[in-house]
C-alpha cells in the first residue's frame, strides 16, 4: 500500500538502520556542493568589478546603508544553505558511529537533519529555477575580458606543433612572444607579422585564423570541447536528459 519495492530483508536493519537518510543527505551536499560553486560565480559576475551577468531586481536587495548597492541575494543564501546540508549530513554520520544493533534512542535525532535538508534543496532549487533563465548575459563585457590574458597563447602553441616544432620549443617561443606582448602592450592577435616571425621563421599569415576567440573556441571539435556544434550537441543531450525524468 505504501508502494515500497519490497520489506526489508533483515528486521534489524528495519528499525535500526538509516542509511537512506545518510545518502540522501550525502546526494544532496553534492548538489549544493556544485550549486554552491556556481553561485560563487554568479557574485563574482554580477559584481562591479566583473559586471559579466545582469540579475533582476526580484532576486537581489539593496544594502541598507549603501544606495547604490545591489546585493546578489538568492546566490550569497544559497551558498550559505550548502553549509547547512553539509552539517546534516555529518550530524546523521555522528548520530550512528558507534551505534549497537538494534533500534536505540539515539536514532529519533535523524528526524530534523533530514526533513530539514529535504526543505533546504527544495528551496534552493526552486530559486534557481526561477533564476537561471531570468540571468541576462553581458555579452559585450564578457568578451572584452577574455581578449586579456593572453587567452590564445595555447593556440599559438599548437599552431606551431602542427607546423612541425617540438612542443617544449613552441612553449619557449610562445613565452618569448607573450613577453613580447606585454612589453609592448599587444596581444599575440593584434601583433603585425613581422613582429611574431621575429621568434619563429615558420609563422605565417595563417596564424592570425587560430589567433582570435572564435578560432580558438572552434579548434576544441572534440567530445565535451568547447566548439560551437559540440556545445550545441551537449545541450540536446542535457535536453534529452530533462526530459527522459
Amino acid at each position: 500500500m505504501l508502494q515500497f519495492s519490497a520489506p526489508a530483508g533483515n528486521s534489524l536493519d528495519a528499525v535500526s538502520d538509516r542509511d537512506f537518510a545518510i545518502e540522501f543527505c550525502s546526494a544532496s551536499s553534492l548538489l549544493l556542493m556544485h550549486m554552491t560553486r556556481m553561485s560563487e560565480e554568479l557574485v563574482l559576475w554580477a559584481s562591479a568589478q566583473f559586471n559579466f551577468v545582469n540579475l533582476p531586481d526580484r532576486f537581489c536587495t539593496g544594502s541598507s546603508i549603501m544606495p547604490q548597492k545591489k546585493n546578489p541575494d538568492v546566490p550569497e543564501l544559497v551558498r550559505g544553505k550548502s553549509g547547512r546540508v553539509f552539517g546534516h549530513l555529518f550530524s546523521l554520520l555522528t548520530l550512528m558511529k558507534s551505534q549497537p544493533l538494534a533500534y536505540n534512542k539515539d536514532n529519533q535525532e535523524d528526524k530534523e537533519p533530514l526533513f530539514d535538508t529535504v526543505d533546504t534543496v527544495k528551496g534552493c532549487l526552486r530559486a534557481f529555477a526561477d533564476m537561471v533563465p531570468a540571468l541576462e548575459a553581458k555579452k559585450d563585457v564578457m568578451r572584452e575580458a577574455a581578449l586579456r590574458g593572453f587567452s590564445t597563447a595555447t593556440d599559438l602553441a599548437d599552431y606551431l606543433v602542427r607546423k612541425g616544432v617540438a612542443f617544449r620549443d613552441a612553449h619557449e617561443i610562445v613565452g618569448l612572444s607573450v613577453a613580447y606582448g606585454i612589453k609592448t602592450g599587444k596581444d599575440l592577435g593584434q601583433m603585425e607579422l613581422a613582429e611574431l616571425r621575429q621568434f619563429s621563421d615558420v609563422i605565417e599569415s595563417d596564424v592570425f585564423e587560430v589567433l582570435t576567440l572564435e578560432g580558438s573556441v572552434s579548434a576544441r571539435n572534440h567530445i565535451g570541447g568547447t566548439a560551437p556544434n559540440q556545445v550545441r550537441k551537449a545541450v540536446e543531450v542535457g535536453r534529452q536528459l530533462l526530459a527522459s525524468r
